[in-house]
C-alpha cells in the first residue's frame, strides 16, 4: 500500500517539476509532478519557486490521491520507482 509520511518536496527548475517521494512498505518511490500539472489544478499558479510550492502544499491531498492511483494502475510510461504526473492524469 502506498503512503506519503514525508512531506518534503522539491522543485526540479533544470525539468521544471516537482519532486516528493511515497513508500510502498520499504520501497521509495520517486514523483515527479510537471508545472502543466499544477496549472491543471490551480489555472492562477504563478511561475516562481515559492509560488509552485505553494500551489503543490495546497493541493497535497488530490495530488496524493492522483499519484497513488497511477502507481497503483502502473501507468503508461511509468517505472516501478519512478512516476511522472502531467496535465492527463488530472
Amino acid at each position: 500500500m502506498l503512503n506519503f509520511p514525508n512531506a518534503s518536496r522539491s522543485f526540479d527548475e533544470a525539468k521544471n517539476r516537482i519532486c516528493f517521494w511515497g513508500y510502498d512498505r520499504t520501497i521509495e518511490i520517486s514523483f515527479f509532478l510537471g508545472i502543466d500539472a499544477l496549472q491543471q489544478i490551480n489555472k492562477d499558479v504563478g511561475s516562481t519557486e515559492s509560488e509552485l510550492l505553494s500551489t503543490f502544499d495546497a493541493s497535497i491531498e488530490q495530488i496524493y490521491k492522483v499519484a497513488a492511483k497511477i502507481y497503483k494502475d502502473g501507468g503508461s510510461g511509468h517505472g516501478r520507482f519512478k512516476v511522472i504526473l502531467t496535465a492527463n492524469d488530472f
